[in-house]
């Protein structure tokens, strides 16, 4: 009996801290996105409003659909992008790959660098003044040089996506080396010697024993492109206009810079819907086994 009581209370901490930090906030902006909640506005945080804030969203306010739209381009593009890079990576990185020590060299370098200063670093290299690849196109691609990236919005989003991928990379491409590792040996062999060239044994037998990780690969990075905010607010701060303003960055600026806090709440929470989807998949694939 005293073991028992030891064991939760031994666990309690723990449990605690994840309620303060996770739960209760939760349950917190729930209750706050169906009140009014404006900052401004003394007790409107306790000021019940139903469903409005959500109806409100949805049907009559345009700047949500497009971060909505913003987010969805955004988490395809850079989705695919960084798994198609990343298993490039991963077959050259494996066993008797190509260029091994030196790409394996550069995968370290985006780890030491938060997206914050990501976001920072590659907003000074794509200065159209004094940044490094306005130098850089000036003496190989001279139309493109002195030209304003971060003002075209099409140019921007490239910008972020190009950001978000080279942040990426290198998580993804570990992951699937042990992905890669983890085929049996004598598959690849079996089909070498039966006459299969590069490209087949890589359709036909790496590639099908390789689907649950890159499953777990996609929904996982889609779950963090979904929420970006840092990189997207320190590079571009949604600009120009609205064109790289995600879901997260629509929340912050409507709660933040206008005290809106029910309203973003609610918005919040209509993010929390696909997360919580590919969440329940996510945790279906890394446990199928248990």
């Amino acid at each position: 009996m005293k073991d028992n009581t030891l064991k939760y209370l031994l666990v309690m901490p723990a449990v605690l801290v994840v309620f303060a930090t996770a739960i209760w906030p939760l349950i917190e902006s729930l209750r706050l996105s169906f009140t009014v909640g404006r900052l401004n506005r003394p007790g409107s945080l306790d000021q019940y409003l139903g469903w409005e804030n959500y109806s409100w969203a949805m049907l009559y306010e345009p700047a949500f659909w497009n971060s909505v739209q913003v987010t969805a381009i955004y988490t395809l593009v850079t989705v695919g992008l960084t798994t198609l890079l990343a298993l490039g990576l991963a077959m050259l990185l494996v066993p008797g790959g190509r260029l091994r020590s030196g790409v394996q060299t550069l995968l370290i370098l985006p780890f030491a660098m938060s997206p914050a200063l990501i976001g920072v670093s590659f907003r000074f290299m794509f200065n159209p003044e004094f940044g490094l690849f306005d130098a850089f196109f000036g003496v190989l691609i001279p139309p493109l040089a002195d030209v304003s990236w971060l003002a075209n919005p099409t140019l921007a989003f490239s910008v972020c996506v190009m950001a978000d991928v080279w942040g990426w990379i290198p998580f993804l491409t570990l992951v699937l080396i042990g992905g890669l590792a983890s085929i049996p040996r004598d598959t690849i062999e079996a089909a070498q010697v039966d006459g299969a060239g590069g490209w087949r044994v890589f359709r036909d037998v790496t590639l099908p024993q390789l689907l649950p990780v890159l499953a777990v690969v996609i929904i996982l990075k889609s779950i963090f492109s979904l929420k970006t905010f840092d990189q997207i607010y320190m590079l571009t701060n949604g600009g120009p206009g609205t064109a790289t303003q995600t879901l997260s960055h629509y929340i912050y600026f409507n709660g933040m810079k206008y005290g809106q806090i029910g309203y973003a709440s609610s918005v919040a929470w209509l993010m929390v819907i696909p997360m919580i989807f590919l969440t329940y998949a996510y945790a279906k694939f890394v446990f199928r086994k248990r």
